[in-house]
């Protein structure tokens, strides 16, 4: 009798991917075998000591430990603005354009589900973070997708970008209200130039959408690259809003610290679907997070010049494997091309062998949707150590395969 019953919400997600090389990994250390894990982005250093004892210190007062606030604390909306400021040279104001969210996943199903109606389009490129499609989707929206087209050092080809944008406006019905952009790109580290952000935001005005900008990845950048923000393009608060999360640039992944900023419309429509449904992060969590955006920005590089080392180690090592990758500008994060003596598994196919034969786990491409097909986004949360040892496992793998070639 209950099996007739269906949830029509999740009935439009599909099988999550990811969890298939979840559970398979889980399965193997549950063997004993010992597992070199690259699938995830989860950061693999402390949070900085600063951001922590301020934590404690919060957490010892007792009138910290009652409701608090959804949109975010006053200090922690003002250091949002300030973080803006000294960044970007932006101006925002921290009431009306600034609301702290639960991690920026949280932020975007949330937003979704404010802004969405029934049948509302967002156009997304693929690959993508999950989250991006699937909160209009689970909003009750549709999504369309077209692929980005990058080069061998990860740079966007962004006329390419607004031919496959424009296209998708001329053919679509209704008319796309929503367009997700998010670089450095999550998975492909794909990095886009200022004048990108110029002609989004020239285009949203035409076309009249609006423009939603994940900058995760923003702080870790390389080779003098500075990642642009479209809030430094003039008018953009009138079509854009654009999201960060302090996971990456301070090891926070676990104290879902994120915010959304820019046009009024829509973060009023996120701080009130907010107050409606949770009462913000605990208190001493968003004054240590208020800590981390004001104080010393040094530890910010530091990780950032780790995530550096790492990626030239791993180039390095993986090369002398027979998997060659080529470096980028950003992210925590390689995107490397399937090695072609094993391209006939499929990216999801070749992971789990990878993980059984070679104890070394990735991220499947296509999880991130069709465009990633025959990549795998590897996480650079291993240390030295372990980088050199999964490629010595990497090497004995692929020798079975040249092998039979």
């Amino acid at each position: 009798m209950f099996d007739e019953i269906k949830f029509d919400r999740m009935e439009r997600l599909p099988k999550y991917v990811f969890a298939e090389v979840n559970d398979l990994k889980m399965k193997e250390r549950r063997a004993g075998a010992d597992v070199i894990d690259f699938s995830m982005g989860n950061p693999d250093g402390d949070t900085p000591e600063h951001i922590r004892e301020k934590l404690v210190e919060s957490a010892q007062k007792t009138k910290t430990h009652g409701y608090s606030a959804s949109k975010g604390i006053p200090k922690l909306l003002m250091a949002i603005a300030g973080w803006y400021k000294r960044k970007y040279d932006v101006d925002l104001d921290p009431q009306t354009q600034c609301v702290a969210t639960m991690g920026s996943k949280e932020g975007y199903a949330h937003l979704a589900y404010a802004i969405t109606n029934p049948g509302d389009v967002a156009i997304v490129p693929d690959p993508t973070y999950p989250i991006h499609s699937y909160a209009f989707i689970l909003a009750g929206g549709n999504v369309v997708k077209f692929g980005i087209v990058f080069d061998e050092h990860y740079n966007i080809d962004e006329d390419k970008f607004f031919e496959d944008l424009e296209n998708v406006f001329k053919n679509s019905s209704p008319k796309p209200k929503y367009v997700v952009v998010n670089f450095p790109h999550n998975p492909s580290t794909a990095t886009v130039t200022p004048d990108f952000y110029v002609r989004l935001v020239a285009m949203a005005k035409k076309e009249r959408f609006y423009v939603i900008s994940d900058i995760a990845y923003g702080d870790i950048t390389f080779d003098g690259y500075k990642t642009p923000s479209i809030m430094e393009v003039e008018g953009a608060t009138d079509v854009a809003v654009e999201s960060f999360t302090l996971s990456k640039s301070y090891n926070m992944a676990g104290w879902r610290v994120g915010f959304f900023v820019g046009n009024t419309k829509l973060i009023g429509a996120l701080q009130k679907i907010k107050s409606w449904l949770d009462y913000g992060m605990f208190t001493p969590i968003q004054v240590a997070a208020t800590v981390a955006l004001n104080g010393d920005q040094q530890c910010v590089k530091d990780i950032t010049d780790k995530y550096d080392h790492r990626q030239n180690v791993l180039i390095e090592a993986f090369d002398r494997a027979g998997w060659h990758i080529k470096r980028n500008k950003a992210s925590m994060f390689v995107w490397a091309k399937v090695p072609p003596c094993v391209e006939h598994l499929g990216s999801l196919e070749f992971s789990k062998k990878l993980l059984v034969e070679a104890g070394v786990a990735v991220a499947p491409g296509i999880g991130f949707g069709e465009h990633g097909e025959n990549y795998v986004r590897i996480a650079l949360i291993e240390n030295d150590k372990r980088i050199r040892q999964a490629a010595k496992n990497i090497k004995k793998f692929l020798a079975k395969f040249e092998d039979k070639a």
